[in-house]
């Protein structure tokens, strides 16, 4: 929700926004021109597009999960730094409940995740790779919802196996696995078992052969203990940290990439985007599993481990 006191404001244009995937060199927000593409230049100080400040409020959203409200609490404070009012709506609960809010304007900014909000507009997608989801993410938003650069930073599916194991093996990458000289377990939920990227997924894809074992919340005790040497663990999960996991690499699109991604609404993107593309350029994998370990381990609040990382992060001086 953007509320502006000025009494002349001129409207603000996206044009031509070409949603690339991270690492691409092209401005996704390109400047507003005229029919006959001369780049229109604002007749006086009250016509230019309102800068922020006082006269322009940002309204912040998560989901109710820790790791999702420490990335709104980082945007929040990144643009308080630069003198954009705003509030914040934390912990509204999934998808469903959020997206009709973002969709009509009353939330503003919100931290995604482009997998997961790609199927959700689009469920027979068939993309898997990070530059792929991305780039069908941008047609698959409606109007007025822009999706601003995506962050190395995912929460998505993934396997793991121990330091020691990882170590032992040689094992940086799925396609490793398959020249272990051992049978090797995969542990996960239940479900993995038929999923496309569980047991089968591994064998098409990397000719990789498992054995399964429904390990469902304990999978990584399991990989720890050694009763699993794979295991299936959410990608910013704290206990990667805490129990010295390896997160093996995923050349081939195995999993549905799902990259930490700020979705704005069109009326406001053009002013937050330097401000939270620089953020997302800054938020490592590495960086989100260690603020979630300062959350879960140390029960530091959002807004500590927010304001840390932001200073630490070179972002604010």
């Amino acid at each position: 929700m953007i509320r502006r006191t000025t009494t002349a404001i001129a409207t603000l244009a996206i044009a031509g926004l070409a949603l690339a995937a991270c690492g691409g060199d092209s401005d996704p927000l390109a400047d507003p021109e005229t029919d006959d593409g001369a780049v229109t230049e604002p007749d006086d100080e009250d016509d230019a597009p309102a800068g922020p400040g006082p006269d322009t409020t940002v309204m912040v959203g998560s989901q109710a999960y820790y790791s999702n409200e420490i990335i709104a609490e980082i945007y929040a404070q990144a643009l308080e730094a630069e003198g954009f009012m705003v509030e914040r709506n934390f912990s509204i609960g999934q998808r469903d409940a959020y997206m009709p809010a973002l969709e009509s304007g009353e939330i503003d900014l919100f931290p995604e995740y482009t997998g997961n909000l790609l199927q959700f507009y689009d469920p027979d997608t068939e993309a898997t790779e990070a530059e792929d989801v991305y780039a069908e993410l941008g047609t698959a938003l409606p109007e007025n919802l822009v999706a601003l650069d995506q962050a190395e930073a995912t929460d998505q599916d993934s396997y793991n196996v121990t330091a020691d194991f990882a170590e032992e093996h040689g094992l940086t990458s799925l396609a490793d696995l398959a020249e272990v000289d051992m049978d090797l377990t995969l542990g996960g939920p239940a479900e993995l078992e038929e999923r496309p990227y569980g047991p089968s997924g591994l064998s098409e894809v990397y000719g990789v052969e498992v054995s399964f074992s429904a390990t469902g919340d304990t999978t990584v005790q399991d990989l720890v203990a050694g009763t699993v040497d794979v295991g299936n663990v959410y990608s910013a999960d704290p206990r990667i940290q805490t129990e010295d996991l390896v997160t093996l690499e995923d050349p081939e699109g195995l999993f549905l990439a799902s990259h930490v991604v700020p979705l704005a609404n069109a009326d406001i993107a053009e002013q937050v985007a330097p401000v939270i593309n620089q953020v997302s350029a800054a938020l490592s994998a590495q960086d989100l599993v260690a603020m979630n370990v300062e959350s879960t381990e140390d029960q530091r609040s959002p807004s500590d481990i927010a304001a840390d990382w932001l200073e630490g992060s070179g972002i604010l001086n």
